[in-house]
């Protein structure tokens, strides 16, 4: 075998593990979709309330936690998370305001709609746990595999 045949195969579709990860993501999402439907929510917006539900309440955030907080915690920067939070707080489900303490930072809080629509949402992990062909062990450890390359 060639080189040249070595880069042939390299660049196939089905060698790529990017592609892999990029369907198996795309399946994913598509398997909250209806989950996701019944609470109102969009799948990055999902992940915005998860990270608002851990974090609120709790005595170390008392006025809510930073935009940056949340875009730490998602990997996602702020012109990917201002629209988000928008349109969540558009929907009733949170409330923005400037730090008293500093001008320039920006805190969420949840709403009281928010805060009740995390109950709804419970239900949400063992739906999708259901919905896949895997044993909950299984899962974890492909979920501690994927975030150490991460």
């Amino acid at each position: 075998m060639s080189i040249a045949d070595d880069i042939d195969e390299a660049l196939k579709l089905d060698n790529q593990f990017c592609f892999v990860l990029y369907a198996l993501s795309r399946k994913v999402i598509a398997q909250y979709r209806p989950l996701l439907d019944e609470l109102g929510l969009t799948y990055p917006q999902y992940l915005v309330m998860l990270v608002l539900w851990e974090a609120l309440p709790d005595p170390q955030y008392p006025e809510g936690v930073s935009v940056k907080f949340i875009g730490e915690r998602l990997m996602l920067d702020s012109g990917t998370l201002t629209p988000l939070l928008k349109r969540l707080e558009g929907n009733g489900l949170i409330h923005r305001e400037r730090s008293r303490h500093d001008e320039r930072e920006v805190l969420v809080r949840l709403s009281l709609d928010g805060i009740e629509l995390k109950e709804r949402a419970r239900v949400v992990p063992l739906q999708l746990l259901c919905s896949v062909n895997a044993t909950p062990n299984k899962l974890m450890e492909l979920r501690d595999q994927l975030r150490g390359l991460l």
